[in-house]
């Protein structure tokens, strides 16, 4: 039993048999109110989207009752969906390639994973969602490229089922996400959230040990199977080594997915986020990709990084006012990677006992934690954007939207006096502000200061 100043808490030891998501939670309310909808779910490959549809079956489905048809491994099932799109057409050439399956209303389930591998599949949701007998779920990882990008694939999809199917992005682990896997009390998590709502100091023993959970975080990252190593075997030897399996299968997609003309340019960029994120001044620079360089020439490999989730925009707002996307400035940007701990792994493995014995120092430093905080905020399905009017202004590191209305965000690696904010609050008197540090809670006026860690409940 552990006890953190009048809370006590009982920690279950033991091995993780699979990592709690809230996806899980997601699928069984689709399941509950579906009404003539298919599922897509949608993310960067290896967020977990496979196993947690593998999981969601065997709970709930029979197994001579689940079928699932993987078009990356198995592309002869491609041929399933070449002819009519008739369900029980589909039904029928689908009996051909899976034996002693049967297919009862309302107790199967067709998981259609990659479907971006065979575009007539996704056009099929639609038949499935009218026919309404069985559960079916998508899944792809490369859904925002458009079809003709893809050299592998022959036709571009004929029709996207727009109104039949309900599309949902997965992500990483969030924090909380990762708490559950190190057995974080539920009670703990309770009451740091009670402390953000009510701006009150979180005691600082539970302080301590959220900020040293949130460096794990930086450093193991979100991707289920290094933070799954970790909780085995709590050894980020072993975490750095499953990080760069996963860099060198994104560096594979760009082989095999982007246009011909494009691939080199798409690693390019891809390769540069981390000297991006290390200069002070962290807005993208064409310089860092190759010299002498421009827009004009990056501006597709960008988009293609951003469309893959491999990265995260954050476009610069000329007006920071609601709605925000209404005064984006598009050619002046930030691109973050979507995972920090697969950031950190890309400048090698001693960036890991930097973070996490705080010896940390630079801009580096900020551009980590300014990492982390996109993350967590696109985990929460915000759309990224910051503030600065010129090359000459302060900066205000994201811009979100709360109640129609703009929320400043400042993020210190540390503490420090935060002149930004300050002014920015001054001059727009926005209802609220949130200052990032590490540290504790406290409030004056409408600048609310928290712990990194709680802009999982922003």
């Amino acid at each position: 039993m552990l006890i953190f100043k009048g809370i006590d808490v009982i920690v279950v030891s033991g091995d993780n048999e699979m990592l709690k998501r809230k996806m899980y939670d997601f699928l069984l309310e689709w399941k509950k109110t579906k009404n003539r909808e298919c599922l897509l779910i949608k993310g960067a490959r290896q967020v977990g989207k496979t196993f947690i549809v593998q999981q969601f079956a065997a709970d709930h489905y029979a197994p001579e009752n689940y079928y699932e048809l993987n078009f990356l491994f198995h592309p002869e099932l491609i041929s399933i969906f070449s002819s009519d799109l008739d369900v029980d057409e589909i039904m029928l050439r689908m009996s051909v390639h899976f034996e002693g399956k049967t297919c009862i209303p309302g107790k199967t389930l067709i998981f259609l994973d990659e479907i971006q591998k065979c575009p007539q599949a996704r056009t099929a949701l639609k038949a499935f969602a009218l026919d309404n007998r069985y559960d079916v779920i998508a899944s792809g990882s490369l859904l925002g490229l458009h079809y003709g990008q893809d050299e592998e694939l022959e036709e571009e999809i004929s029709s996207i089922p727009v109104g039949y199917e309900r599309s949902v992005k997965m992500f990483p682990l969030d924090f909380e996400e990762f708490l559950w896997s190190r057995q974080t009390p539920t009670a703990i998590i309770d009451r740091i959230r009670t402390h953000f709502t009510e701006h009150t100091m979180v005691p600082e023993d539970i302080n301590d040990l959220l900020m040293n959970r949130l460096r794990e975080y930086i450093v193991v990252g979100g991707m289920p199977k290094p933070v799954q190593v970790f909780v085995e075997t709590k050894n980020y030897s072993e975490v750095q080594k499953e990080q760069e399996k996963i860099l060198i299968s994104y560096a594979d997609d760009i082989v095999r997915h982007a246009p011909k003309n494009e691939k080199q340019k798409v690693k390019k960029a891809f390769d540069s986020i981390p000297r991006q994120l290390a200069k002070e001044n962290r807005k993208f620079q064409y310089s860092l990709v190759e010299q002498r360089s421009n827009a004009r020439k990056y501006e597709s490999s960008i988009q293609w990084l951003f469309d893959s989730n491999l990265a995260y925009q954050c476009s610069n707002l000329s007006l920071p006012e609601y709605p925000l996307n209404a005064y984006t400035r598009p050619d002046y940007f930030k691109l973050y990677m979507n995972d920090t701990g697969l950031l950190t792994a890309m400048y090698g493995f001693e960036m890991k006992a930097a973070v996490l014995e705080r010896t940390l120092k630079g801009p580096v430093k900020g551009g980590i934690y300014e990492n982390l905080i996109a993350c967590m905020l696109m985990q929460k399905g915000d759309s990224l954007y910051f503030y600065k009017p010129d090359e000459n202004d302060q900066e205000i590191e994201f811009i979100i939207s709360r109640n129609a209305q703009a929320v400043p965000i400042e993020v210190k690696a540390k503490r420090g006096e935060t002149i930004s904010l300050n002014s920015f609050i001054e001059r727009r008197k926005p209802a609220v502000a949130y200052k990032l540090i590490d540290g504790n809670v406290g409030k004056a006026d409408q600048k609310i200061t928290i712990p990194h860690y709680m802009a999982m409940f922003i």
